[in-house]
């Protein structure tokens, strides 16, 4: 996947262009090492990087893949529109609802508001 770092808001992102999608903990770990190499202490994800799979959490697929970050201390954040998987979910607007309170997953809806929240906890 295609991704580009910078430093935004006193933290070092990468961040992805939409391209291949996580499929296992495996995908995951490419992305992790990509921004350990990076210094990266937050990683930009697509939804369109994203598989289905990852919004139904019965899989798991998406409780390995933050468990992975939050070991290696970095800041995950999923960008884009995820309200048709939400609608058909409770136990995922949950976790959304939940993650989006803390500091290690936030799901926003566009960049901005990505550099927004980043802004705001610099301050905090």
């Amino acid at each position: 996947m295609p991704a580009k770092a910078y430093d935004l808001h006193g933290h070092r992102v990468l961040e992805y262009a939409a391209g291949d999608k996580f499929h296992t903990e495996r995908d995951a770990n490419a992305v992790i090492g990509d921004a350990l190499g990076e210094q990266a202490d937050t990683v930009v994800v697509p939804v369109a990087c994203l598989s289905d799979d990852f919004f139904v959490l019965r899989t798991r697929l998406a409780g390995e893949i933050v468990q992975k970050f939050t070991n290696y201390g970095l800041r995950l954040v999923i960008l884009g529109d995820i309200s048709k998987p939400v609608e058909s979910s409770t136990a995922l607007r949950d976790f959304i609802y939940e993650s989006n309170q803390r500091t290690q997953l936030w799901f926003l809806p566009e960049r901005a508001a990505f550099e927004e929240r980043l802004a705001k906890e610099k301050t905090q």
